[in-house]
């Protein structure tokens, strides 16, 4: 592709203050990660519920969903995980630039790929929140019957077992839905968002 064929009209925008100011909200991007089975989903859903009572525009981003369509030519090597991400990302700057609330709830196993996904769309605008769960605890939840399929060797690179998760190192929000009643970890996150989003 030629870059001295693209011209961007991004400066002709209404900005994304403007589009702020309209919505009464931050738009921020509320990435989600963690094991599958480990309660990413659950709360995603439950979270999108409680703000539109709240009269605050989201949208969710699925990771289940986007490989069904946006990424369904994605694999689960290393670079069609990367590139999963670059897409996703990709998505979410768009939406968060137009006032949006975006919820993200994809497993983004290593630090690199949630580098990757801040760089696009922007500190400021990215954060961080680790759905934390035991491999073995989500073994045992295995809502999706992945983990016997994993066992079983009818999936490949399965998350925690053939490839690595990255546990965070830096201060991001932790909601440990092992230890935590779901009402708790469901509360914990929606007056994160609440804080976050709420104009000064």
């Amino acid at each position: 592709m030629d870059s001295n064929n693209i011209y961007p009209i991004d400066s002709l925008l209404i900005s994304k203050v403007e589009k702020e100011r309209l919505l009464g909200q931050i738009g921020s991007v509320f990435w989600l990660y963690g094991l599958s089975g480990s309660g990413k989903s659950t709360l995603a859903i439950d979270l999108e519920r409680r703000l539109h009572a709240k009269k605050i525009h989201s949208i969710l981003l699925d990771g289940d969903n986007l490989r069904s369509g946006l990424n369904q030519d994605l694999g689960f090597s290393q670079n069609d995980r990367n590139e999963n991400i670059r897409r996703v990302s990709e998505v979410a700057k768009l939406l968060v630039e137009n006032g949006l609330i975006v919820i993200v709830s994809l497993i983004t196993p290593l630090r690199e790929f949630r580098n990757l996904a801040a760089k696009i769309i922007g500190e400021s605008n990215f954060h961080e929140i680790f759905i934390k769960a035991s491999f073995s605890i989500c073994q045992d939840r295995d809502v999706k019957g992945l983990y016997a399929k994993a066992e079983n060797g009818e999936v490949n690179t399965f998350t925690g077992k053939d490839s690595d998760f990255e546990e965070p190192v830096n201060g991001c929000l932790t909601i440990n839905t092992e230890k935590e009643k779901p009402e708790v970890s469901s509360d914990k996150l929606f007056n994160y968002i609440l804080e976050t989003i709420s104009p000064t």
